[in-house]
């Protein structure tokens, strides 16, 4: 049975914060009520800190703990008691009062004057009579916080001697902090109307790891590009840990049976074959194409990140003509949001069209670039196997995987559109090792557990 009362808050809380890529399992579940005991309900943000140091164990993940905690545990319900007396309060006197409260720093007043805005001016609906919830976004532009800064200026002026400059900055900084009351009262307010569920699924960003490929905006692209440096550290930590289990080899029985007689016979400590690995070495076959080229992208710059886990690394890239990229990639200067550019201008990876064509491709990589492969390369192809209705050219992909020591191929779409349209992953799985990988956290997974180190 689902528990009720506060007990069934946290675990709702918690399924919630999974639900968005924080991973908080059952440990973590009853740490957060142990610490909800012992501080109680009365203090609410020492409530906060409390459940975070319980909760959150990734960096980049506070902010998403903050909404959430924000709707399952709300600092009141319903209207708040300003935003009562003041329904009928205009704009011209919710900006005004806006404006002396940014002057004079008053962050309780800021915080009423957000629940009044959301109250007054941030109410949807649909069809014209039905509540739907409430917009951050409408209350905002009606309010305009960011055109009173000028205002607080002035009113500053005869309460404050500070420069001008730091003055608007500290303005500036007050705004910001208007603008995040205002979404965390539409999100409370709206909570109470459609359910705390829906808002969490829809109105709270995932978390970066979870983040798909292939769905991902710029923005989202550039914070995915920031995190290559910090994953690449992780990553080689995780490799370097795995190559030290995988370096013992089996039991040497010769000089095993010698050191027991030391023992009476019975083989306590066992001597090991000393193995002498090779790091394997890497290529890449990458779809640079529109639709999967921030996944390309990502995916070569951890790759070179992790070069020195790797003997060499090799990285071609594609849309119908296959060509070695690996010199670009080199280019220390090169800025994650430049690659793709400076692929499509130095790289001749198209022919006579535009669209992808993977048995274009591989057939070109079989007659130009075979060489690059010998019995200790693992060959990781990337892309959405798309083919546009194009011949698979199943047998130039035999040939690279005959060459090499491991193939696998890397495809950014849910493994439930597979074969859906033009794409012809199934086709393609059926001689090839194919993993879903949409997100960061799939891919780390696969490097650090199925790439051979």
């Amino acid at each position: 049975m689902t528990p009720s009362g506060v007990s069934g808050r946290l675990v709702e809380f918690v399924g919630a914060l999974r639900l968005k890529g924080v991973r908080a399992g059952t440990s973590e579940t009853v740490d957060a009520a142990a610490i909800m005991k012992v501080l109680g309900l009365t203090h609410r943000e020492q409530l906060r800190e409390g459940l975070a140091a319980a909760l959150v164990r990734r960096g980049g993940q506070r902010d998403i703990f903050d909404a959430t905690f924000d709707i399952h545990f709300p600092l009141g319900v319903g209207h708040r008691e300003a935003s009562r007396r003041s329904h009928e309060s205009s704009v011209a006197h919710l900006r005004a009062a806006l404006a002396e409260a940014l002057a004079q720093g008053d962050s309780q007043t800021i915080g009423q004057i957000a629940g009044m805005a959301v109250d007054t001016l941030g109410q949807v609906s649909e069809g014209g009579s039905t509540a739907n919830g409430f917009s951050a976004y409408q209350a905002l532009s009606v309010v305009a916080p960011q055109t009173l800064i000028a205002e607080a200026m002035r009113l500053m002026e005869t309460q404050a001697t500070f420069a001008d400059r730091i003055a608007r900055d500290e303005v500036r900084s007050r705004v910001e902090q208007f603008r995040r009351a205002v979404a965390m009262e539409a999100r409370r307010r709206t909570a109470e109307v459609r359910g705390r569920d829906r808002v969490t699924k829809h109105a709270i960003r995932t978390s970066t790891d979870q983040i798909d490929f292939l769905s991902a905006d710029q923005k989202q692209l550039d914070e995915l590009r920031r995190m290559v440096q910090p994953l690449s550290r992780k990553l080689a930590t995780r490799l370097a840990a795995r190559r030290r289990r995988n370096n013992r080899g089996s039991i040497d029985i010769r000089r095993t049976v010698r050191r027991s007689l030391g023992t009476g016979g019975v083989p306590m400590s066992p001597i090991y074959q000393k193995r002498r690995p090779a790091r394997p070495e890497l290529v890449l076959l990458c779809d640079v194409s529109g639709s999967v080229a921030g996944f390309a992208s990502f995916t070569m710059l951890l790759v070179q990140a992790l070069h020195q886990q790797f003997n060499r690394v090799r990285v071609f890239a594609f849309i119908n003509a296959m060509d070695e990229v690996t010199e670009l990639l080199d280019a220390t200067e090169l800025h994650g949001s430049r690659l793709g550019d400076r692929i499509a201008a130095h790289a001749i990876i198209t022919k006579w069209h535009t669209s992808s064509d993977y048995g274009e491709a591989f057939g070109d990589f079989a007659e130009h670039h075979l060489d690059a492969l010998n019995p200790r390369s693992a060959v990781l192809i990337l892309g959405d196997a798309r083919n546009n209705n194009q011949d698979l050219n199943l047998g130039a992909l035999h040939e690279i995987i005959g060459r090499s020591r491991h193939v696998y191929w890397l495809n950014p779409e849910h493994s439930s559109r597979w074969g859906l349209g033009d794409s012809e992953a199934l086709a393609y799985a059926e001689v090839i090792s194919m993993h879903e990988c949409c997100n960061i956290d799939q891919l780390s997974t696969f490097i650090t557990t199925l790439l051979p180190a």
